[in-house]
């Protein structure tokens, strides 16, 4: 049975692994990188503090990684957030979201953003593209951008840090799956340029189905010198497996 790898755990990776299990395919959630605060929490907390008091008119979130560190956010500040996965997340938290563009990428809502004046606060990873801030100050946006959040490599983990960031479940299950001698992938479904980068690592072989899910991930996956197969139609857990069947014949 072909084996697919789930680079992220949680609510997501769940439904994912319910969709590869009903589409006839073994499902193996591995989650090989994980969120960390970031390490300037100074800046990040007088940022924040600025958001909570209104000094915003607009919240730009542009992955669902950072909604788990932000405020209360002001009825005065419009959110936009980068696809319906991140607007979910932001509902979830109370948070009403303005915006969604139809492209959903850091270069969709830049292009279709709404309005041409205002201030806007930019919570991001600190390895995220400049797209966001160099494309809405091109539009005559005052964006502020801060890092609210930093991938880590589990595959770079000793046990204590891994535990430390929530990795290990009582069975230490993903700490003995890196070694795709022991444990063969047939698939990996890539979510992000830093998950490509961790896939690259663990030497999968010749043929293996790499599905990323969009065009800005495919091209991540590219530069770290994966082959991919297929892209998801939308940035979904349904559009990422509809994309593995397909790819998979």
């Amino acid at each position: 049975m072909t084996r697919v790898l789930i680079p992220r755990d949680g609510s997501w990776g769940e439904r994912v692994s319910e969709l590869v299990v009903a589409a006839g395919l073994e499902p193996l959630v591995l989650p090989l990188i994980r969120v960390a605060p970031a390490e300037d929490q100074v800046e990040l907390r007088e940022r924040l503090d600025e958001l909570g008091a209104g000094r915003y008119d607009w919240l730009v979130v542009t992955s669902q990684s950072t909604v788990r560190y932000l405020p209360r956010v002001p009825a005065s500040v419009s959110v936009a957030a980068v696809g319906n996965v991140t607007a979910a997340a932001l509902r979830e938290r109370g948070i009403p979201v303005a915006f969604v563009p139809r492209t959903q990428s850091a270069a969709g809502l830049v292009d279709e953003w709404p309005i041409p004046t205002g201030r806007v606060l930019w919570p991001r990873s600190v390895d995220a593209k400049p797209t966001i801030k160099d494309g809405l100050t091109a539009k005559g946006m005052d964006v502020v951008d801060v890092v609210a959040y930093r991938t880590v490599s589990v595959l770079d983990s000793d046990e204590h840090e891994l535990d430390e960031l929530g990795v290990l479940s009582g069975d230490d299950q993903a700490l003995t799956a890196f070694e795709p001698r022991e444990t063969p992938v047939d698939a990996v479904l890539v979510t992000s340029g830093s998950v490509a980068k961790q896939a690259l690592r663990l030497g999968l072989p010749a043929g293996t189905t790499i599905v990323a899910i969009g065009e800005q991930t495919a091209e991540d996956c590219r530069r770290a010198g994966l082959h991919v197969s297929a892209v998801a139609g939308a940035p979904t857990p349904e559009g990422l497996v509809a994309a593995l069947v397909a790819a998979r014949g």
